[in-house]
């Protein structure tokens, strides 16, 4: 039986953020420039709309500049892609996202597209993409990026650790396997199709689940001793009523087995807004000193 830790997403995130109010406080003094983050929102999704209110608070209370574009569900394409195009050129601007699903009348990749990669805090561009995958100066997407962030924190150096990913989305799959390359882990990633997954994780020193499945990983596959990430944002139903957010981890079947694991909720979750605040920052640096 192991001993198995807790890993505090909530707490690293929220030292995080000072550090990242610090850093504005700091480059604001220095360069007379405030950081500007807009975030473009197209219909009523409920989850959405709270997502990008939490956002507009933290940025707020990072010293940044929050810009807010709302749009009814209705609105066309060509409109979507005239703001965004509005918002490359505004200096106010350093950062820029579209919240996401978009209306299905609207090409999100197209999108996405149009965003100039500079100002590509969710690192979604084919540009940073392609740029973080040869291992050059990219923003990276912000799930990933808090994954690695909370990796090093609790284990140090990476280096030589065997990771396996479960999942190969665009969005954190990927580019975790490419950030967790760059701290020269052996890097596998698998998938709902693998062969033997099971045993596939079970030679993991670092576990990601990304696959967006409930507690598909089960207790068993797990190294005993390993660091665990769960990604998974999963809401199912309670037995006798009501729903509980699971992660991709079977995590009551973890416990005793897994060195380390991030709850959920409270893990990975509180460190992608976090992740977008330094992505903001890092963005604002470079455009000004890029003048």
């Amino acid at each position: 039986m192991v001993e198995t830790r807790l890993i505090d997403g909530k707490g690293f995130a929220e030292d995080l953020r000072r550090r990242i109010a610090g850093e504005v406080a700091d480059f604001k003094a220095s360069t007379g420039v405030t950081p500007g983050l807009a975030v473009v929102l197209v219909g009523e999704d409920p989850a959405s709309a709270v997502y990008v209110r939490n956002k507009g608070k933290q940025t707020l209370e990072a010293g940044m500049a929050s810009i807010e574009h709302k749009l009814p569900a209705t609105a066309s394409e060509t409109e979507v892609l005239a703001l965004v195009e509005a918002l490359n050129v505004d200096p106010a601007v350093h950062g820029i996202l579209v919240q996401l699903p978009l209306p299905g009348h609207i090409d999100a990749q197209k999108v996405l597209a149009t965003i100039d990669p500079a100002k590509d805090v969710d690192g979604f561009h084919v540009v940073n993409v392609g740029r973080l995958a040869v291992g050059a100066e990219a923003l990276v997407p912000c799930t990933p990026l808090g994954c690695v962030m909370l990796l090093k924190h609790h284990l140090g150096s990476l280096a030589g650790l065997r990771a396996v990913v479960v999942g190969r989305s665009n969005i954190v799959g990927k580019p975790v396997a490419q950030l967790l390359l760059r701290e020269d882990c052996t890097v596998t990633i698998a998938h709902s199709r693998t062969r033997d997954l099971s045993e596939e994780c079970r030679r993991a020193d670092i576990l990601i689940g990304a696959v967006g499945r409930p507690e598909m990983i089960r207790g068993d596959w797990i190294k005993p001793g390993a660091t665990v990430i769960d990604v998974g944002i999963n809401r199912v139903e309670k037995p006798g009523g009501g729903t509980r957010l699971v992660g991709d981890v079977a995590f009551d079947e973890a416990q005793g087995i897994a060195g380390l694991i991030t709850p959920v909720p409270g893990g990975v979750g509180p460190m992608t807004i976090a992740c977008l605040l330094q992505n903001t920052l890092t963005a604002a640096r470079r455009q000004v000193a890029a003048g």
